[in-house]
């Protein structure tokens, strides 16, 4: 009869195979979830007051579909995938080039957003202050694209690292936990880009 190896640690059974959880996904995963409750506030805030604002332009009369900017942002995931899965075959090149990619998607994603920005502002007359829409607009949107750009300094350092041959075999799964972050900004833009451009108009 088989028996399973146990130890014991203060007098209690511990399986020598379990493993404490990787502290740096613990804390992405903390923070993912933090920040995820920001956005809640945001979402509702937004949702609650659409249709509210008594002047000014309207989110029907303004707002156009970004679709290829949502387009870029979302292969942003599939490209940083490619990245992770280069740096775990010790593919230095290939990893670069991914990362790369990934950095460049987002960066456009940010040039559209500001694009958009510009317009509402200049030809729309929306402003942050104009009326509650532009309020929550501003806002929510521009919640996100800050999460954007920090996603990208991040992001950025590690392709410097790792093209000074800083980024070694051990730092793997921190790659990995900031890949996490970023995959977060992604599904957060669809929730966005679904409550501002398609329920809200």
């Amino acid at each position: 009869m088989s028996t399973i190896p146990v130890a014991q640690v203060h007098g209690h059974v511990v399986d020598p195979d379990w493993e404490l959880p990787y502290r740096g996904h613990v804390g992405m995963y903390s923070l993912i979830f933090a920040e995820s409750a920001i956005f809640v506030i945001f979402v509702v805030a937004y949702l609650y007051y659409i249709g509210k604002s008594t002047y000014g332009p309207q989110p029907r009369q303004v707002l156009e579909l970004p679709i290829l900017n949502t387009i870029f942002l979302l292969s942003s995931s599939f490209t940083i995938v490619m990245a992770e899965r280069a740096l775990v075959k010790r593919a230095k090149a290939a990893f670069r080039a991914w990362w790369a990619l990934t950095i460049t998607l987002g960066a456009i994603f940010l040039v559209g957003t500001g694009i958009e920005w510009h317009k509402l502002i200049t030809k729309d007359g929306l402003t942050i202050s104009t009326n509650l829409f532009g309020t929550t607009y501003y806002s929510l949107v521009g919640l996100h694209a800050t999460h954007v750009v920090v996603g990208l300094i991040m992001l950025t350092a590690v392709l410097i690292f790792s093209l000074t041959d800083a980024l070694k075999e051990e730092h793997t799964v921190k790659v990995e936990t900031l890949a996490l972050y970023w995959h977060f900004v992604d599904a957060v833009w669809v929730v966005v880009f679904t409550v501002v451009y398609i329920i809200g108009r």
